[in-house]
């Protein structure tokens, strides 16, 4: 399929705002892959399916988690987690996806995990520092996310964390497992 043909799919699945948001995730991973030397159509197609699921109803979504043998642990965490890997179910059952790499993109967009593809940490950036975001420490981001893709996953990484914990939220296990991943990966580069 073409951009203008997963854009017409993904529309009516979510409000205007998220469709707004969905379209800045893939400008801005299109540009992110074409800085980092990533396929741009695989970062296209992630970008614009990430979200497929967010509005999908929960019961629904923890049946495709049962149903599909997915990770156990996401049921009970509602929408914002089950949305990742019931996207990429949803990428593979209904667009005929097969790609791994980039079914992986969409599937831990949100939590993250240990030994991310570039291609994964480009849809995680892009999520988090698309133009509509706005918070404080979004523009650090970005300017992180211009310089050096790993810092910048490192940076968003550790904000998403704080935040968490801020809002005294549970944290998923692989988000925990993508921070560590992260910050051994900076240690051994000195």
């Amino acid at each position: 399929m073409e951009r203008e043909q997963y854009l017409v799919a993904i529309k009516p699945r979510m409000p205007e705002k998220r469709y707004i948001h969905t379209v800045g995730v893939m400008e801005t991973a299109i540009n992110l892959a074409h800085k980092y030397g990533e396929d741009v159509k695989k970062a296209e197609t992630a970008a614009i399916l990430h979200d497929i699921a967010k509005y999908a109803d929960i019961e629904w979504m923890e049946n495709i988690v049962r149903d599909e043998k997915l990770d156990e642990r996401l049921i009970g965490w509602g929408s914002e987690l089950l949305h990742g890997p019931v996207g990429a179910y949803i990428a593979q059952s209904e667009f005929g996806i097969t790609d791994e790499e980039l079914l992986n993109a969409i599937r831990f967009h949100t939590t993250g995990r240990a030994n991310m593809s570039r291609l994964e940490k480009i849809i995680f950036v892009a999520d988090m520092i698309e133009p509509n975001r706005r918070f404080d420490g979004v523009d650090r981001l970005r300017k992180k996310a211009q310089k050096n893709l790993d810092k910048a996953m490192s940076a968003c990484v550790r904000h998403t964390l704080a935040f968490l914990i801020d809002t005294k939220q549970p944290i998923y296990p692989l988000s925990i497992e993508c921070y560590n991943d992260m910050m051994n990966r900076e240690d051994s580069e000195g």
